[in-house]
């Protein structure tokens, strides 16, 4: 996939991409390829920089199939009250 996307992607806009994962790293009969969601935080050499729920993720741009913007996350819910039986 070209740069282009993210040439004009401004910093902290929610993206997600869809790469592929090096064959060494992928066992017989398990999908090649991977999803990253979350905030685009630019490039750290050949990588995109990916903030995620559980951590930065960098994904070589080579890897890339796939990628587009998507909207922010909704706001979380407040828990439920516990159910009083009464």
């Amino acid at each position: 996939m070209e740069s282009d996307f993210f040439d004009t992607l401004p910093t902290g806009r929610r993206v997600v991409l869809r790469y592929r994962l090096p064959a060494c790293e992928v066992p017989a009969g398990a999908p090649r390829y991977s999803d990253a969601l979350g905030s685009f935080l630019g490039f750290q050499g050949a990588s995109v920089r990916i903030l995620t729920r559980s951590g930065e993720v960098l994904v070589p741009l080579a890897s890339v199939t796939l990628a587009k913007e998507v909207p922010e996350a909704p706001a979380r819910r407040r828990p439920r009250e516990p159910y009083s039986g009464a």
